[in-house]
């Protein structure tokens, strides 16, 4: 049976990136800036703040809780599918924080 990629967690990065960990016990790192830079509804992520204080995890992916309250119909996400086939896998960055 092939792996259907359900991401678990979604930690915001530097630079518009964020981490997501897969149920799988990957974590793979994704660079956000190419979308923000084509514009778009993606756009909005271009705040620095807004990046930072609204992801989370809807429908098993990494998603930016806009309106604040977990309506799917609002939020900002990304494909679980292109996330995991094209976005480098990476050591847990939370590993030795404190």
């Amino acid at each position: 049976m092939e792996y259907i990629p359900s991401v678990v967690q979604a930690i915001p990065g530097d630079n518009h990136t964020v981490f997501a960990y897969f149920s799988d016990g990957s974590i793979h790192h994704v660079d956000v800036s190419p979308l923000i830079a084509r514009g778009g509804v993606f756009s909005q992520l271009s705040d620095e703040k807004l990046f930072r204080d609204t992801p989370t995890v809807l429908d098993d992916t990494v998603a930016w809780d806009i309106s604040g309250n977990r309506d799917e119909t609002t939020c900002i996400d990304l494909d679980p599918w292109n996330i995991y086939e094209n976005s480098p896998v990476v050591a847990d960055p939370l590993e030795f924080v404190a």
